[in-house]
């Protein structure tokens, strides 16, 4: 990489340092020019991390005779840690070992400072330690120290000094093999943990996430502590591992290494995480593109997550290994059928099990589901099921007895862990060839925070939670609704299938479709049950976007989405689908609103279909139904029928259609003791377990309220996810807001933010202002155009504005603060979001309440355009 003396005609002595550093700071840019060139053509990156290791090993070197010379005597200097394997990547620190007795180091101690800093300036961040072998024992209590000087490679130092530094970190001495084994195996859990213990997450750390680099280097130094071994494939001649684990392994190591050495480049720093700030520049430097449905970026990540998901699979196994080979073998627990327990892990007692056959592999999966005690699959068993994979056919390609067996499963107790099992395995890709194709498969987007089969399985786990009969606080009905399944496995074939075709071109909802039909056909449903299923899967998004794009008050809304659905069998499918559809797209998707909302259109469904079709309650007869239980509710409460009466006047008919009587009753109480004239605020939680708050005003009317409530709901760290705006008798509003914390300093105190929002309205409005605020930098990167649409509401007399906009934080207070300066007044308001995208819509009118004339849309347009794009100017073409 560098000649054998690139500056040797540098001054000697400390004056000529600065030029030496100049002089070999500009060799090793030219050195890493040619290596980035080399990546860029695809060089074998592993040949790549070692050159640059060597070319700095001659660096040091260098530095090192240069600044200690002849004082260097006593002295040994070692290459520690990633540096010390060998590689290095191109922002990667260089850790060093001084290694000398204590009388050494004080003698030499302004030498090594001139040497670090000379590094340095070279352009070597080097971190560096200096020890003598007593010290080194001590500081190696501390295992990552320890697991540092493991792989300790001599750049200057002889064969005593060697010796000394092995004896100083010898089993004898500090960390014996079992016991390094278990601290090692115990720190990769909490690091799994700690990452959610999922490598499928938006931005992966590619060194230290799950199925990332570390793992790899973990089971290396397991094999280093406890055979002595410095690489993974030594331990197929020991037996440990098979030759294609091993080739496997090498594969995913080389995978992973190239991103991470790309992902140096493009960071133009040590940055270790997939941020998004990098993926489409790195998805462009590797020489992925765009096609049709998938974005280079996609098919990048894609790549990592399966490489990933092999590195924790096979991990996994030698994991189990390692920990035989240090507790040894037990009798094994026979179970019967060919299978036993071995040290609590199931395993075949056959060594050429499964022989091929799809009927003993399906055996093995209705064991484990029979068998609640097992830890896992024995390492023996996991290979020789993944030595299996490629062989195992189609489901279209076997008898129908083996399809038989595979809906066995699906029946049987335990059959939705049984699904998460084959598809860890690779099982289920293979067996449904579609899921292979979304093994991995991300969306760019902040939405899906999994990859599309871990969101498949997160789905199938939501499914077990309503299968377990316990309620469960955050689905308030599931638990109700389940037993009335007639075939469960119907709701995990639809689970399964529902996102299956992603990625694939046209509507993933109805090729999934397709693909169920033809599954449930081939595997003998009849013709009822397989119309469900794929009816769900085509249907699976209808009644989250009618719950949160539509008012489901509206009695034609419910009409609509009822004839859909068409029967309460399936409604009760469809409700479950899309409960843990939501809840498994994302842990912070799922919340007590979106879990009203829901409940609330299921409760509206089912009436109107005991109802009849044909025959849809009058609005009229609603309110009244609404009248009388919200009545027998307040006289649960204390309240005679004169003060019940006193307070339905005050309060609109309107809210009677759109409000649960719940809510109604607790606002008619609340509004008891308020005088003409005052303002009502009231804030409770949703559900006593939730963060998710309800916020009602009562208020004379005023322009500007709307925006001084939201703007204040902001300002205290507040997301609004529904907003209803209704107009009282004598000019009064009942505004009705369900919020959840959106930001970190978010009071979730019920009495402080009524206290706020009271302080607020009781000033004067034009002084509430939006909050400056600075939006995350994931979301820079998914912006969009925003689209803006009027439509005109002739029988309201209104303009309803249609929003869909990118997200940021603040973006509805800027919002309500542009309709403000307009001199607009918001009617009505429904809020949704959507990972980065907001979809809101207003009922509008001015300050005559009248409909928006074109002059005023386009003036509203304008000042929209500018509140959304802040380097927009007025009068830019949108």
């Amino acid at each position: 990489m560098l000649p054998a003396s690139p500056i040797a005609d540098t001054p000697a002595g400390p004056s000529g340092d600065g030029e030496w550093a100049a002089a070999a700071r500009e060799q090793l840019a030219q050195a890493d020019a040619r290596l980035h060139r080399r990546f860029d053509q695809g060089d074998n990156i592993e040949r790549l991390l070692a050159l640059r290791a060597r070319a700095a090993d001659q660096l040091i070197r260098q530095a090192w005779q240069r600044c200690l010379g002849e004082d260097a005597c006593g002295l040994a200097l070692f290459a520690v840690g990633g540096y010390g394997r060998g590689e290095l990547f191109p922002r990667s620190d260089i850790d060093l070992l001084v290694l000398a007795d204590e009388a050494t180091q004080c003698r030499c101690e302004e030498s090594l400072a001139r040497l670090f800093a000379l590094l340095w300036d070279a352009g070597l961040p080097a971190s560096h330690a200096v020890r003598s072998p007593g010290q080194c024992t001590e500081a190696a209590a501390d295992q990552s120290v320890f697991t540092a000087l493991m792989e300790a490679r001599p750049l200057c130092a002889d064969d005593a000094a060697q010796k000394a530094l092995q004896l100083a970190i010898s089993p004898a001495r500090v960390w014996p093999a079992r016991e390094f084994f278990l601290a090692k195996r115990e720190e990769l859990q909490a690091r799994h943990q700690r990452f959610g213990d999922t490598a499928d997450n938006l931005e992966p750390d590619l060194k230290d996430g799950p199925g990332g680099l570390r793992d790899l280097n973990t089971l290396g130094w397991m094999a280093l502590r406890a055979f002595g071994v410095r690489d993974l494939e030594a331990l197929v001649g020991l037996g440990h591992l098979g030759l294609d684990e091993a080739a496997a392994l090498g594969r995913e190591r080389r995978q992973l290494a190239r991103l991470r050495f790309g992902l140096h480049l493009v960071a133009g720093r040590p940055e270790e995480r997939l941020r998004f700030d990098y993926q489409k520049a790195l998805a462009q430097r590797l020489g992925f593109e765009d096609c049709g449905e998938s974005l280079a970026v996609e098919k990048m990540m894609q790549g990592f997550y399966r490489s990933a998901a092999v590195v924790r699979r096979i991990s996994d196994r030698l994991l189990q290994r390692f920990e035989e080979q240090f507790d040894g073998e037990v009798q094994p627990q026979p179970l019967g059928g060919g299978f036993s327990l071995r040290r609590g892990y199931l395993a075949a007692d056959d060594a050429d099990w499964p022989h091929g056959d799809m009927a003993r592999l399906f055996e093995l999966f209705a064991m484990w589901a029979a068998t609640p005690q097992v830890r896992g699959l024995h390492s023996l068993t996991a290979r020789a099921v993944a030595e299996m994979l490629d062989e195992i056919p189609a489901y279209t390609e076997v008898e129908p007895a083996v399809r038989e067996r595979f809906m066995a499963l699906m029946r049987a107790p335990g059959g939705i862990d049984t699904l998460a099992r084959m598809a860890r395995l690779g099982v289920l890709g293979q067996w449904i060839p579609a899921f292979a194709q979304v093994s991995g498969r991300m969306q760019f987007d902040l939405f899906h925070v999994y990859t599309v089969d871990q969101h498949t399985l997160m789905v199938l786990r939501n499914i077990a939670t309503f299968a377990s009969g316990r309620a469960d606080e955050r689905f308030s009905i599931a638990h109700e609704v389940w037993p009335r399944l007639r075939k469960p496995e119907l709701l995990l074939l639809a689970g399964l299938f529902h996102d299956i075709a992603k990625g694939r071109g046209g509507d993933h909802s109805e090729l999934g479709a397709v693909d169920a039909r033809q599954f449930c056909q081939a595997h003998g449903l009849s013709v009822a049950d397989t119309d469900l299923v794929s009816w769900l899967v085509e249907q699976h998004l209808r009644m989250s976007v009618t719950a949160q794009k539509q008012d489901i008050s509206d009695p034609d809304v419910i009409h609509a989405f009822a004839t859909l659905v068409g029967s309460r069998e399936r409604l009760d499918y469809l409700y479950l689908l899309t409960c843990a559809d939501i809840a498994g797209t994302s842990p912070k998707l799922w919340n007590a609103w979106k879990d009203r909302l829901l409940a609330d259109l299921y409760f509206a469904t089912r009436r109107a279909l005991r109802q009849g079709l044909e025959n849809p309650t009058p609005a009229d007869e609603l309110v009244q139904e609404a009248r009388d239980s919200v009545r027998a509710q307040l006289h649960g409460r204390g309240l005679d029928d004169a003060t019940i009466d006193r307070q339905f006047v005050h309060m609109p008919d309107e809210g009677f259609l759109r409000f649960r009587p719940e809510q109604l009753a607790w606002q008619a109480e609340a509004l008891v003791d308020v005088r003409p004239g005052d303002t009502l605020v009231k804030v409770r939680r949703i559900t006593a377990d939730s963060d998710a708050l309800e916020v009602f005003v009562h208020s004379p009317d005023r322009d500007g309220l709307f925006a001084a409530i939201v703007m204040t709901l902001d300002r205290k760290g507040f997301g609004i996810h529904r907003a209803r705006v209704l107009d009282g008798p004598v000019g009064t509003i009942f505004d009705t807001f369900e919020v959840i914390p959106a930001d970190s300093f978010a009071d979730g105190d019920p009495a402080r933010l009524e206290q706020a929002l009271r302080q607020a309205l009781s000033g004067d409005l034009e002084q509430v202002r939006p909050a400056r605020r600075v939006a995350p930098r994931q979301l820079r990167h998914f912006r969009f155009a925003p689209r803006i649409d009027f439509i005109d509401n002739a029988a309201q007399g209104r303009t309803l504005l249609n929003l869909v906009a990118p997200d940021r934080p603040g973006l509805l207070a800027d919002v309500a603060h542009v309709l403000r300066c307009q001199h607009l007044r918001v009617q009505d308001a429904r809020i949704a979001t959507f990972g980065e995208r907001v979809e809101d819509q207003f009922q509008l009118t001015d300050k005559r309440d009248l409909p928006l004339t074109e002059t005023s849309r386009q003036a509203l347009r304008e000042a929209l355009l500018v509140c959304l794009d802040p380097d927009r100017k007025p009068g830019d073409t949108p």
